[in-house]
């Protein structure tokens, strides 16, 4: 077995619903998240712009999990199958930066069981996002 790994990026990708959904989603993400763009292509068949969002991971849960992490962020069941999170230094701050952008607060930042400060909002493109900040011992 080799030392270097077999992926390289894990690349999750939003397709908007429109033109006009695709220019709210880029400036979201990208001027009021501020994940900078890496590249960005244009021809006629369409657009893409490529995010850079620091390290990615991927977490895999089951239902109950799910369930739990709804519960504590939110008090309910709501995320579909796909939620982002982003590790951010102000959940806060952040969380009032998105929502006065036009995202959706699901729920303000609230103190996890895990000592992490963690919001959920409805992004462009009906994308659930955790916002949380590490608050350490």
């Amino acid at each position: 077995m080799s030392d270097i790994p077999a992926v390289r990026e894990l690349r999750l990708v939003v397709t908007a619903e429109s033109a006009e959904g695709y220019e709210e989603a880029l400036r979201f993400y990208r001027d009021v998240l501020g994940l900078p763009e890496r590249a960005a292509y244009s021809s006629p068949d369409g657009r893409v712009a490529i995010l850079e969002a620091g390290r990615a991971t991927l977490e895999i849960t089951d239902p109950n999990h799910a369930a739990f992490i709804d519960e504590v962020e939110v008090g309910r069941r709501v995320a579909g199958h796909l939620r982002v999170a982003f590790e951010v230094d102000d959940s806060v701050g952040v969380t009032s930066r998105l929502a006065d952008a036009g995202a959706e607060v699901v729920a303000p930042p609230t103190r996890t069981p895990w000592n992490s400060l963690n919001s959920r909002l409805e992004g462009p493109g009906g994308l659930q996002l955790t916002l949380f900040s590490e608050l350490g011992e």
